[in-house]
């Protein structure tokens, strides 16, 4: 029987780079965090950290788990690379294919999964034990059994230049690095590790708000394509009393020829749910702060920061909407 903890250790996001002393940094991957399990009967799971079963969408991890000479419980990520660079959007493409489909799938954009912690190991549980320990039995693990693709062992280091040199990954899809204290043992739902994201400023168009333009909630945002068009990018989080107050005071209510006219917007990435927005002339320009996570058509997939209003600009100074993402 494969005994795996009811939710994954977390972490708690910090504004800046610190590696205190005796704690390790990880790169902080694009995927799915997901438990991969072997038994010593050869029962095999695969389980994403909200409880749902995995394995009938990505067969080449279930197939490697069963290749395995022994039990063990990995805590991971699941990631597809496409053209050097990671897919999130893959891999969501194949979250609900199954059968022959995943098969197919998987030859043609197989996925990999990034081991970054080992829970249990020859049936005995690594649980307890303090990070720096079961990282060594991790690495012992991949040395053993000679492990390459689709595993991929997630590199450590408790140097801090070697992991500022990590955040340059971000070109690829690395969203930043995560600290973990050496010393700790592994604690299912608690928040003690940290994660260090890296952030992108930006300038954008203002095209549209939730609320009121006069008392706007939040921000929707875009940038002029190569046709000259406004693209929708993406929203910022809600706006703080003072900031709401400031947009407010420039914003106007836009005409029926709107470029976003008769378009509705989700309330965020791979949501159903649709945002009432009330459109606005798209003639203002702010300055938001945004992690690098983007969709395949080059938008935001988390809400951004308002930082400020960008007086100074003009809308045809704000870099264009590439493909892939927005131009910094």
């Amino acid at each position: 029987m494969i005994d795996l903890p009811a939710e994954p250790m977390l972490a708690t996001p910090v504004e800046t780079f610190a590696l205190p002393l005796d704690w390790f940094a990880e790169p902080k991957w694009d995927g799915f965090r997901a438990f991969a399990a072997r038994d010593a009967a050869g029962t095999t799971v695969l389980r994403s950290r909200t409880g749902s079963d995995l394995s009938p969408a990505f067969p080449e991890i279930t197939e490697a788990l069963q290749r395995l000479s022994c039990s063990v419980v990995f805590d991971g990520e699941l990631v597809v690379w496409e053209e050097s660079r990671l897919a999130f959007e893959r891999l969501t493409q194949r979250l609900h294919r199954r059968g022959a489909a995943a098969q197919r799938a998987a030859a043609a954009r197989p996925a990999h999964y990034v081991v970054f912690d080992l829970l249990h190991v020859d049936d005995q549980s690594l649980r307890q034990r303090p990070y720096v320990e079961r990282r060594r039995e991790l690495e012992t693990l991949f040395r053993r059994e000679g492990l390459g693709a689709p595993w991929t062992l997630c590199p450590s280091t408790g140097d801090a230049e070697v992991a500022r040199g990590w955040l340059a990954w971000s070109v690829a899809g690395v969203e930043g690095c995560v600290f973990k204290n050496g010393g700790e043992s592994y604690l299912p739902g608690a928040r003690s590790w940290r994660k260090f994201r890296v952030r992108d400023t930006l300038e954008m168009i203002v095209g549209a708000v939730t609320g009121t333009p006069s008392r706007p909630a939040s921000l929707l945002l875009g940038r002029l394509g190569s046709a000259g068009q406004l693209r929708y990018a993406g929203r910022t989080s809600a706006l703080p009393g003072a900031q709401a107050q400031i947009m407010g005071g420039l914003l106007r209510t836009a005409e029926a020829d709107h470029p976003w006219g008769g378009r509705s917007f989700s309330a965020g990435w791979g949501s159903q749910e649709t945002l009432e927005v009330s459109l606005v002339v798209p003639g203002i320009v702010v300055e938001i702060s945004a992690d690098i996570s983007r969709d395949a058509r080059g938008r935001l997939r988390h809400p951004a920061r308002f930082v400020r209003v960008r007086a100074d600009m003009a809308v045809e100074d704000v870099p264009p909407f590439e493909a892939g993402r927005p131009a910094s």
